[in-house]
């Protein structure tokens, strides 16, 4: 739906970094030196964009009624999700500064990171204080860089993004740990929509930059909760720097959290095992370093080592880690975290340490990732998730097995042909993939009113974005007359002229003719389909259907307005074609506004002169008449930012019929069912028979294939555009690095 979206935050993450690298280049400095300073730049313009909006709100509550008109205190901006910031500390602040005192900005920066760490305690001696580094001008241009109305504009999400851009960025520059220090946002909100961390201890035992926690704390107050009341944030993460990143990122969200500085291997700082409600982790994988000696005994591995080498290492470590995340559970705990793919049918010792946690009864759901959801790692991946709480339930009768939980039961998701494309080398889930994945756990877990209010939400929101299209249409069809009146008089003019040539003449009055006959379809096929949009409006926007039944009335009725919105859609495309072309063929002719005389061109004068065409040769008496080709053109230009707003409008609501319609065919009765290439409930028996594999694709079978009705042409373009500007810009890159390397060796 949002590809446009998508591609804007795609163009400012890399805007941002290559400006802010192309500072760093002419620095001097190395990412390592420069690394933590930007993460601390962004973090004050983000803790300034959250800070105003905060503030914002606090005036509306106070306005309503809602808070009393007392002092404003610190408190009030942590309950909105913000920090306090105290003047010397706001970004405008230092940007005046800067401007009209001539400050020694990198000491007004410090000082305002000095300021927040007093104001915070929680931050004391986490954030970068070393801006010293830069020269002023250098650090000047790198705030003004994150001050732009784009910036200040963005929103938490947007943010966030950009923040994890830049982790990225640096991870693959070697500034810092290989990139195994966040997750992406997608991964993250899949794992919190299954497990639902809504209360109590929350543990990441390999936090990274804590998205876990700003995740779940979304979640939490999407629920209407109150983070704060709600649960408590414990972390661990061996990194110093990455523990400072972390800090960071809970302050900007108003968030506190325990991170202790520990390897999980071999530390348990907050004495956690069997205590926590929710654990969530993407840990290291296949780390083969640990040693044996150390952990034998270990009472967070209750089921074994997986096998030790003869350097009494152990061979892989993915299995410690996943015994860690049972073992932190206590008897009703949940755990999500990401494990690679090779752990799910691994053999030898592996495959015993599965073995006996399957038996436990608390595997709960297992979903696999296609490859490049992550910056850095190319490699696929599974998402693995326990229900302690599950292990007690009691077994399901013999003849529901396939759609209902138990402890003998394992839900196999195989998601590797559900996502979006990013940029060419990243995929993500949009956040309706995300839904309709957690959707699927839901029919699982038999909390069918759930997912019958998923698809709720989404007629809900076919209503209206269907009701928000008449407005763009409009617009564009607006700009399409005035097109059509300054071409229609071109057109009379052109023919009235002996001397043009008639090829030219007729070139040109049949391309304003076919556009002519386009724009009468198009208008009763708008007519008609915007006649069909609101009466489905009527009848469902009020009161989207609740029921099953209804809400599959509600879709099929709906159905061929979809059909129709692709047919309009390829009809606004072919008008804008069409328009370009006649504005094509008009420049063809020399044309001189009305009213200025023939000799500001040929050195010949006639007062009824308005324009001259291909010889030069005026037509005296004609009646006047001036073509403007510059305003026209941008007229053309404009036309097809409308065109494009007014597609993408068409297009959200195929969307989330789309959307429905997923939902629908794959569980009709709105409840859980195997579905070929995606989704099968199994039990123990069935994962014993296939040698104890937790790998979903070795059960859901293969998905037959789906003709894609919504395939976009201009899109895909775009995609190789993008995807060749991409191998372009790595190939510039490359040379120089040749080149830089020739240079070291006296080439």
């Amino acid at each position: 739906m949002a590809n446009e979206t998508f591609k804007d935050i795609e163009k400012l993450e890399s805007d941002l970094w290559e400006a802010a690298d192309h500072l760093r280049a002419n620095s001097k400095l190395t990412s390592s030196d420069y690394f933590m300073p930007v993460l601390g730049v962004i973090f004050l313009r983000h803790a300034a964009n959250r800070f105003a909006a905060a503030s914002r709100q606090i005036e509306a509550d106070r306005a309503s009624g809602k808070m009393p008109k007392r002092k404003v205190l610190p408190a009030d901006y942590l309950r909105r999700r913000a920090l306090w910031l105290p003047e010397q500390a706001r970004y405008d602040w230092i940007m005046r500064q800067a401007a009209t005192s001539g400050s020694d900005l990198p000491r007004s920066v410090t000082g305002a990171m000095t300021a927040i760490e007093l104001a915070f305690e929680p931050l004391l001696g986490v954030l970068p204080q070393d801006f010293g580094i830069f020269e002023a001008k250098v650090l000047e241009d790198l705030m003004r860089l994150f001050n732009s109305e784009q910036i200040k504009q963005a929103t938490g999400d947007v943010f966030g993004r950009i923040y994890e851009y830049f982790l990225a960025k640096f991870s693959i520059q070697k500034a810092h740990d290989n990139g195994e220090f966040f997750t992406p946002s997608s991964i993250v909100q899949t794992i919190v929509n299954v497990i639902e961390p809504d209360r109590g201890t929350v543990f990441d035992p390999a936090c990274g930059s804590g998205g876990m926690f700003v995740q779940s704390s979304h979640f939490i107050e999407h629920e209407g909760g109150d983070t704060a009341k709600k649960v408590v944030f414990y972390g661990q993460e061996k990194n110093r720097d990455t523990i400072r990143i972390a800090k960071m990122n809970l302050a900007v969200h108003g968030l506190e959290g325990k991170i202790a500085e520990a390897i999980t291997y071999y530390q348990d700082e907050h004495n956690l095992a069997g205590k926590c409600d929710f654990v969530m982790a993407n840990p290291p994988f296949n780390v083969d370093l640990v040693d044996a000696e150390r952990i034998k005994g270990d009472p967070r591995l209750p089921f074994g080592l997986p096998g030790v080498n003869k350097q009494k290492k152990v061979g892989n470590g993915n299995y410690l880690w996943i015994s860690y995340f049972w073992s932190y559970l206590n008897e009703k705990g949940r755990a999500g975290f990401v494990m690679s793919s090779q752990a799910s049918s691994a053999g030898h010792g592996e495959k015993e340490v599965r073995r006996k946690i399957v038996e436990t009864g608390d595997v709960d759901v297992m979903i696999s990732i296609r490859s490049n959801f992550f910056y850095t790692r190319t490699v696929p991946c599974e998402l693995w998730f326990f229900d302690r709480a599950k292990g007690s339930l009691p077994s399901p009768p013999s003849g529901q097995r396939a759609r209902v939980r138990g402890p003998d039961t394992v839900l196999m998701l195989d998601a590797r042909n559900v996502y979006r494309k990013v940029t060419r080398k990243i995929y993500d889930f949009s956040p309706e993939q995300t839904q309709n994945l957690a959707a699927i756990v839901w029919l699982y877990r038999g909390q069918r009113e759930r997912f019958l209010g998923l698809v709720k939400d989404y007629l809900g929101r076919v209503c209206a974005e269907s009701a928000a299209a008449p407005v763009t249409l409009a617009t564009f069809e607006t700009t399409l007359s005035d097109l059509r009146g300054r071409f229609d008089a071109l057109a009379k003019a052109v023919a009235k002229h002996v001397r043009l040539e008639a090829e030219k003449k007729l070139a040109l009055a049949d391309a304003v003719a076919e556009l002519r006959e386009a724009a009468a379809l198009y208008e009763a096929d708008r007519k008609k389909l915007l006649d069909n949009l609101r009466a489905f409006g009527q009848k469902y926007a009020k009161a989207p259907p609740g029921e099953n039944a209804a809400q599959h009335t509600a879709r099929k009725a709906f159905d061929p307005n979809a059909e129709a919105i692709r047919g309009l859609v390829k009809q606004v495309d072919l008008l804008y074609k069409l328009a370009a072309r006649v504005a094509q063929l008009a420049g063809e002719f020399a044309v001189i506004p009305a009213g200025k005389p023939e000799s500001s061109r040929q050195g010949r004068q006639g007062p009824n002169t308005s324009m001259c065409l291909d010889s030069g040769q005026s037509m005296p008496g004609m009646t006047e008449y001036a073509f403007d080709r510059r305003a026209t053109a941008r007229l053309v230009k404009q036309f097809d930012e409308e065109r494009k707003a007014a597609v993408e409008q068409l297009k959200h609501a195929v969307y989330f019929h789309r959307q429905v319609v997923w939902l629908q065919d794959r569980f009709p009765k709105a409840e859980l069912q195997a579905v070929p290439g995606l989704v099968k409930l199994v039990d123990r028996k069935q994962i014993e028979a296939a040698d104890w594999s937790l790998t979903p694709g070795r059960y859901v079978g293969v998905a037959p294939p789906e003709e894609d009705e919504d395939f976009d042409f201009e899109q895909t373009l775009r995609d190789i555009h993008t995807e060749l500007a991409d191998l372009n810009k790595e190939a510039v890159e490359l040379a120089g690095r040749i080149q830089e390397n020739f240079e070291e060796l006296g080439a």
